[in-house]
């Protein structure tokens, strides 16, 4: 039994305890079941029901969707609580989210401590709520309330849900202040399901489905849960909850909700490796480079309590990363996220210098400075000679070799690849790379910081691009392709933004600067197969001046008034291209420009899995959602690879081998995954 019962006087007591969030399976259900039984016989005046732990209880286990649903349902022990002779008080200590937001709506009263959550966020997973949630949040803090919560799947605050009218009273001890509570005062209590439910308003309707189209485009969830709560308005609660119960067991079983879980499940499995030694203890940091990636990662340490040292050449490099970082932090005070005390803690936590012997001290240096080899072998020997032998030493470098930046200093065991991903406080992916001779303690000072920012850490080998930029660059290979042989950067981008992706290639370029991608065309020149096709466009654009929107001009032009739009310039560099290489052009569909371009990053991504640059095909998956947006209710890159399938892939790629056999050369694994029957999640080196 996942939860323990204990009486005092004629009050129950009924402890949710299933850690480490007290997940609500079968086992705690049917507890619940036993409990609404025991209250009712032993005549108790109250059962004050609360969480083990931190938690109250952080929803069901998801572990049960793949299977069959498993009696009692959730329904039914939220029904038998709410329909009780016997009132039960929810006394909400931690977060309460999902199913355990269903239980606590379900009480007759709730309770929350001051640091509480309570949230119905099960659209994250593909689903909507299932036992009640649509109907009795709704009945308890309005139609629009309800709509936001459910919708986006957003908690709120304890503070935020008694305004709301969630909740009753936010306590410092929930579970005293249900036990003090009035019997008669509570026996008056309106059960949730007796409520009326608000009246039907279009207005509301019409704006929170205009709000998803625009912030979660392609998802099914949010628009049935959506529709859910709009035909329980004019219906009795036992027939709306048997609308929301059947709309929940059917999109539970779909691809989306599938695609969901894999990341949910892929995320906390992001874990350091188990013969890693017990992290160090990370007491301040050093960062090398005050440009917009090295501000980043010292504002997002800084915001984490850690003293950082930021190392620039000169006088005016260190205004400059001042300045960069009183950017980021007066963004957080314009937020709301940092008050003014909060804002000067982190400017006395930072150090701007021009001499590395302030780092002395520090056992981590993250070097962030240009993407140029000798720049960075300059930077490392300096690193060596005034950090201690044991402090580690990482590179954010994007593309270039760790083992030869590592070759650079004494000691090459305390190097590492520590990829982080503009905007470096927000994004949430950091690739660990490891070299040739990384120590396990340099990879458990990377994993040990990453934990303490609440990265997802993925480990990648060392390659250029490592895992995420090695992909990408091969997914913009094949979007210039496209665009040369019959398309345009605009119906590129749409078709893109349509499977998924917050913005298409072109526009994404836009935004980094198309210098970038130049700088290290480059100096990849050398190095290029003298066989593989090469797309000069980009090196055009670059030539014509036009590098993006940080010059009002890049595959789109930026007029002042603010937006995008269509250059026909850019359309006509295609057609001169074409006429000078001999093409004839084509016309692509949508569904042909995503099939190229998701194909190539699959071929790529299964070439990075052969070398054991990526550790398993849920890895790539994680690098692909947070580091370069892919649809995460597709599932990750690899996921996706196998919704539609390897053997389709393999016919796929192999008949696209006509056109381009250098390019569209297929991956071994992807051969060995059709030969053996195997998925890409099944496949594994050796």
């Amino acid at each position: 039994m996942s939860l323990s019962m204990r009486a005092d006087g004629l009050t129950g007591f009924v402890t949710l305890d299933n850690p480490p969030v007290n997940a609500i399976d079968k086992a705690m259900r049917d507890g619940l079941m036993e409990a609404v039984t025991w209250a009712e016989r032993e005549n108790f005046d109250r059962v004050i029901v609360t969480g083990a732990g931190r938690a109250f209880a952080a929803g069901a286990d998801a572990k049960e969707f793949d299977g069959a649903a498993l009696e009692p349902y959730l329904p039914d022990v939220c029904d038998a609580i709410e329909r009780s002779f016997v009132p039960w008080i929810a006394a909400i200590n931690g977060v309460a989210l999902g199913g355990g937001a269903e239980i606590a709506l379900a009480c007759r009263m709730r309770i929350a401590g001051p640091r509480a959550q309570i949230g119905l966020p099960e659209v994250t997973l593909g689903v909507i709520p299932g036992a009640g949630g649509t109907q009795r949040a709704m009945r308890l803090c309005g139609l629009d309330k309800a709509l936001d919560m459910i919708a986006f799947g957003r908690p709120l605050r304890a503070v935020d849900a008694l305004k709301a009218g969630l909740i009753h009273a936010v306590e410092d001890d929930p579970v005293e202040a249900a036990d003090m509570i009035n019997t008669e005062e509570l026996q008056c209590v309106v059960p949730t399901w007796e409520l009326p439910a608000p009246a039907h308003d279009d207005a509301a309707f019409a704006a929170i489905r205009e709000r998803l189209a625009q912030r979660s485009p392609g998802q099914i969830a949010p628009l049935r849960a959506v529709e859910v709560i709009e035909q329980g308005l004019s219906l009795p609660f036992a027939e709306a909850m048997k609308q929301e119960r059947a709309a929940f067991m059917d999109l539970k079983q779909g691809d989306q909700s599938r695609a969901l879980r894999h990341m949910f499940f892929a995320e906390r499995a992001a874990k350091p490796p188990k013969n890693l030694p017990a992290a160090p203890e990370l007491t301040e940091i050093a960062v090398v480079g005050g440009g917009t990636m090295g501000a980043g990662i010292a504002y997002a340490c800084l915001s984490i309590g850690l003293p950082v040292t930021l190392l620039e050449t000169d006088q005016d490099g260190v205004d400059r990363a001042e300045a960069n970082i009183g950017k980021l932090i007066q963004s957080g005070m314009d937020r709301g996220r940092l008050s003014a005390d909060g804002a000067q803690a982190l400017r006395d936590r930072l150090t701007a210098t021009t001499d590395y012997g302030k780092a002395a001290n520090a056992p981590l240096a993250i070097e962030a400075a240009f993407e140029d080899m000798e720049v960075k072998k300059a930077i490392f020997a300096q690193l060596d000679a005034a950090l201690s032998p044991g402090a580690v030493l990482a590179t954010n470098t994007s593309y270039l070799d760790v083992d030869e930046i590592a070759a650079s200093t004494r000691d090459p065991s305390r190097v590492l690849g520590l990829h982080f991903f503009a905007p470096a406080h927000i994004m949430r992916l950091l690739e660990i790379v490891k070299g040739a001779q990384t120590s396990d303690h340099a990879l458990a000072t990377g994993y040990a910081l990453g934990k303490l920012l609440k990265k997802v850490p993925v480990l990648a080998g060392v390659c250029d691009g490592f895992i995420g930029n090695r992909i990408y660059s091969r997914y913009r290979e094949a979007a210039d392709t496209v665009f040369m042989d019959g398309s345009t950067p605009w119906e590129v981008d749409e078709a893109m933004e349509n499977f998924g992706y917050a913005m298409g290639p072109y526009e994404v370029a836009d935004l980094s600067g198309l210098d970038i991608g130049y700088a290290a065309r480059r100096r990849q020149d050398a190095t290029r197969d003298p066989n593989r096709r090469y797309i000069p466009i980009a090196d055009r654009m670059v030539e014509l001046g036009k590098l993006g929107k940080k010059v009002g001009a890049g595959w789109y032009r930026y007029p002042g008034g603010g937006g995008k739009v269509e250059d026909p310039i850019v359309a006509d560099l295609a057609l001169e291209e074409a006429h000078f290489a001999g093409i004839e052009r084509t016309e692509y569909d949508e569904a042909q420009i995503i099939e190229r371009l998701t194909l190539a990053m699959i071929n790529e991504a299964a070439d990075v899995l052969a070398e054991g640059i990526a550790q398993s095909a849920a890895g790539i998956d994680l690098v692909t959602v947070f580091g370069y947006g892919f649809p995460r209710w597709r599932g990750g890159l690899m996921h996706y690879a196998d919704t539609i399938g390897v053997p389709h892939i393999v016919e796929r790629i192999t008949a696209l081998q006509a056109e381009d056999p250098v390019a569209w050369k297929l991956s071994p694994v992807l051969a060995d995954c059709a030969e053996r029957g195997l998925n890409l999640a099944q496949w594994t080196q050796g």
